[in-house]
């Protein structure tokens, strides 16, 4: 496990959390926790915050505590987005909740969906993927580069390793139940989980150990006029990505 700081704010108070992973991104995180608090999202579930290492000050103390977020976790190991999340997932089942809900911390996603992540987990579901793509769904303002990759290369070949058909698999808005991380068939919780492999391995991992699997319709929405926020981007980049769906699919991340 990557070694962390944690700083508890306030004790559990649901059966489900929300894991934001965050890293440097500024005023995006302080608008998503904002926009959260007003509709009141922390009765619904525990807020913790996945930092990379942020350098920023988005993460700052006492504004988390104002937005009652519930926990911040700071990675101060090795590891970009999956070695957070094995950070977060940790902290989370040690913690006892029932379920993991995820989302990104750049306030491209509509956190008004989190209630019906917690109606497919409640209803049984192992692994929730939230779509914009399907009907109910919304994409917003997404680029026709972006979504020509996830629709005609991403999403079949995550689809092809996974046997079940997903239409948005790069989309970090998800649920995961506690009894699919824990299965020894899965071992999330290996340093093999660096930096996008886990996304890609927990897709294709759960419809393949005969968990039960569902896409739900969510709201991504990029912003207009200024600089789209992603840490992909430039030929490198996206080489090691498309790596990393490869070895995922052929199974190479198995335990």
């Amino acid at each position: 496990m990557p070694e962390a700081a944690v700083v508890e704010f306030l004790d559990k108070q649901h059966d489900y959390c929300l894991c934001i992973p965050v890293f440097n991104e500024g005023t995006r995180i302080k608008k998503e926790l904002e926009h959260m608090n007003t509709l009141n999202i922390t009765a619904l579930v525990d807020i913790l915050i996945l930092d990379g290492g942020s350098t920023d000050g988005s993460t700052n103390r006492d504004f988390l505590n104002s937005q009652k977020v519930r926990t911040l976790l700071v990675n101060h190991g090795d590891g970009r987005l999956s070695s957070d999340y094995r950070m977060g997932f940790a902290y989370a089942l040690r913690q006892g909740y029932k379920g993991i809900i995820t989302i990104d911390g750049n306030n491209k996603d509509d956190p008004e969906g989190i209630s019906r992540f917690i109606e497919a987990l409640e209803a049984d579901y192992d692994f929730v993927q939230g779509s914009r793509f399907i009907s109910g769904g919304k994409a917003i303002n997404t680029p026709w580069s972006r979504a020509i990759a996830i629709r005609l290369l991403h999403a079949p070949l995550i689809s092809l390793g996974a046997g079940f058909w997903y239409t948005d698999t790069t989309n970090g808005f998800r649920a995961y139940n506690r009894r699919f991380l824990l299965d020894p068939r899965v071992k999330p919780f290996r340093e093999v989980f660096y930096s996008y492999e886990l996304l890609a391995y927990l897709s294709v991992r759960a419809p393949r150990t005969g968990y039960r699997v569902k896409e739900i319709p969510v709201t991504r929405a990029y912003p207009l006029g200024e600089e789209i926020p992603t840490k992909i981007s430039g030929l490198k980049a996206n080489l090691k990505l498309m790596t990393i769906i490869l070895k995922a699919i052929t199974g190479k991340y198995n335990p």
